[in-house]
């Protein structure tokens, strides 16, 4: 016997993609006997979360990513705040599939028991689910998620995203585009599907406008060759061909395509003049080292070979773009040359979704703060095993 929906659910699904955030404080007011709700969503940058019900006060955001809401969002798990008079204030993730989308605050007369708390998770999860699929039919919660105007380029970029994170038994995935707002060519993409993750990572090629539409048709080419069945050989050689036939040569990308098979760890490789693949396991990182292949589009009919690697529980994989890899402001060394070693390491307890922040702060902080030069992309891929736990 399936059990019917309660009510919030069906609240949810009822009500105008826009308006789910009233929908959900009216309902959560009956059902829980709350005093107050709020949701909070993740900027781009996940620099801060950003109320949805009240966004003009200024203090509002900061407030948020500097207090609880901001350990409720980093750790995934349900904060308790004390709100005065007895009241409390009940911290939940907003996540889909490790998709981290922002928190849900809801404001109670005491502190919840169990039972409570695991009703307010249900609905956590009902409003998560309800706010991904809402971004389809309204501009409301993409308003809130932007904190200036974003590029051409970007909004292209964005869009073309599967996520920024993925999360199942076997693995967590997550990934970050810099500079987020007037991203150009760097994009990443990626698929679940049975036992196998497919993951490509690209190097754009270029800046602005032309380079996201030129990683649009890749990515594009890469998705219909997988949609219909082929590996990564054939989602290679359709994207370059079809890269070509464009742009004679004249314009190409450098991608990477990985597919891991969740059950083995062991990872299928094509390296189109690829962005760098980097290994965290234990404290060493170490980069792996593959045969490059042609970028995808440089040439006509360029065909490619698969290479492997193989994964042991508790590694994780980075992967970046030269826009990382190749950074020195003001005649530096690249960053990817030491620093980021020492990035990738202080990693090590966090989760990938934080890991990409990480890596992309101390990038900036590389830069000085200032703004970066070249497009950025961080991919972090962390392997547990088939039985769901690291090896230590």
């Amino acid at each position: 016997m399936v059990d019917a929906p309660g009510p919030v659910s069906r609240t949810l699904r009822a009500a105008p993609p826009d308006q789910l955030a009233e929908a959900a404080d009216r309902a959560i007011r009956s059902a829980l006997g709350a005093t107050r709700t709020d949701v909070f969503i993740a900027d781009y940058r996940i620099n801060g979360l950003w109320p949805v019900l009240d966004p003009e006060p200024p203090s509002a955001g900061f407030l948020a990513c500097e207090g609880v809401a901001q350990r409720c969002f980093s750790s995934q798990q349900p904060v308790h705040d004390a709100a005065g008079d007895g009241r409390c204030r009940l911290y939940l993730p907003l996540s889909v599939w490790g998709e981290r989308l922002g928190v849900l605050m809801i404001e109670l007369p005491g502190v919840p028991d169990r039972a409570l708390e695991e009703r307010a998770l249900d609905i956590a999860g009902d409003l998560a689910v309800a706010l991904r699929a809402a971004d389809r039919e309204t501009d409301r919660y993409r308003r809130v998620r932007r904190r200036e105007r974003l590029s051409m380029a970007a909004e292209m970029q964005w869009e073309l995203l599967p996520g920024r994170s993925v999360t199942q038994r076997a693995f967590h995935l997550a990934g970050q585009l810099e500079p987020a707002y007037t991203v150009g060519g760097d994009h990443f993409d990626w698929s679940v599907d049975g036992d196998r993750l497919t993951v490509t990572v690209l190097n754009g090629d270029g800046t602005g406008l032309a380079a996201s539409l030129l990683t649009a048709v890749a990515v594009n080419a890469m998705r219909n060759a997988r949609r219909s069945g082929g590996g990564l050989v054939e989602q290679a050689e359709l994207a370059s061909d079809t890269l070509y036939y464009q742009h004679r040569g004249r314009r190409y990308v450098a991608t990477l395509l990985l597919e891991l098979d969740v059950r083995t760890g062991r990872v299928r490789a094509v390296d189109a003049g690829s962005p760098h693949v980097l290994r965290l396991r234990g404290g060493a990182v170490e980069q792996i080292t593959l045969d490059q292949q042609l970028p995808l589009g440089m040439f006509a009919e360029a065909r490619y070979d698969l290479q492997e690697f193989t994964l042991v529980p508790g590694d994780r994989v980075f992967v970046v773009s030269d826009g990382v890899w190749a950074a020195n402001p003001e005649g530096k060394e690249p960053y990817g040359e030491r620093v980021m070693a020492r990035a990738m390491r202080s990693t090590r307890l966090q989760p990938a979704a934080e890991a990409v922040g990480t890596v992309l702060r101390e990038l900036r902080a590389y830069h000085a703060d200032t703004d970066l030069r070249d497009d950025a992309v961080v991919v972090c891929l962390d392997w547990h095993g088939v039985d769901g736990r690291d090896a230590g």
